[in-house]
């Protein structure tokens, strides 16, 4: 029986490469492969999507208004698996749409991404996978300290953190940076201070 499959981590946790290496090894077994990523992520052109490593591949792209369940369903004979990279950017509606694929049509979906922002609040996709799912695992990555990072921390052109502001503010190792909790209220409270 297909699951769905919720493989999150912080920034730098190498959850796109864990994505796109998914990817190639359902292909190199002459599988099909319906590749998703959410619209805004814009970062490195319209339909491509490209890991820190320099691993790449173009994906079909979803609005936040797409009924991902109609996507499937006009070409359901087309698809032996759905890859999403960057899922936390999914509606909740999507997410349940995923949820019936593999349901209805027994097909396995793995969704790649954060499970919170910048202020450690989820993100609606990342909120409904953690609800719905049948399989949750972390990517771990490491804080400069050398513990799990499990914060995205946003930083400004100083290095500064950032606290406040909108939930999306699409970057990479220019705007963000993994760091434990620990670290980071340790930085609250010394910027606080200043």
């Amino acid at each position: 029986m297909a699951k769905l499959y919720f493989k999150y981590g912080a920034m730098g946790s190498s959850k796109t490469a864990q994505a796109l290496i998914t990817k190639f090894n359902y292909e190199e077994r002459n599988m099909k492969v319906l590749f998703l990523k959410p619209s805004i992520d814009s970062r490195d052109g319209d339909f491509i999507v490209k890991s820190r490593v320099g691993l790449s591949a173009i994906a079909t792209v979803v609005t936040p208004e797409e009924n991902i369940y109609d996507l499937f369903e006009k070409n359901k004979n087309n698809y032996d698996v759905i890859i999403v990279d960057e899922c936390q950017f999914l509606t909740e509606k999507q997410v349940d749409e995923l949820l019936d694929i593999v349901v209805y049509f027994d097909v396995p979906v793995l969704c790649f991404g954060l499970r919170t922002d910048f202020a450690t609040h989820m993100f609606p996709g990342s909120k409904r996978l953690f609800e719905v799912a049948d399989s949750i695992s972390e990517i771990k990555s490491i804080c400069k300290c050398g513990t799990k990072a499990t914060v995205n921390a946003r930083i400004d052109e100083n290095g500064k953190i950032i606290y406040e502001g909108e939930q999306i503010c699409l970057g990479g190792n220019d705007r963000y940076v993994a760091m434990c909790i620990k670290c980071w209220l340790k930085q609250k409270k010394e910027q606080e201070k200043l």
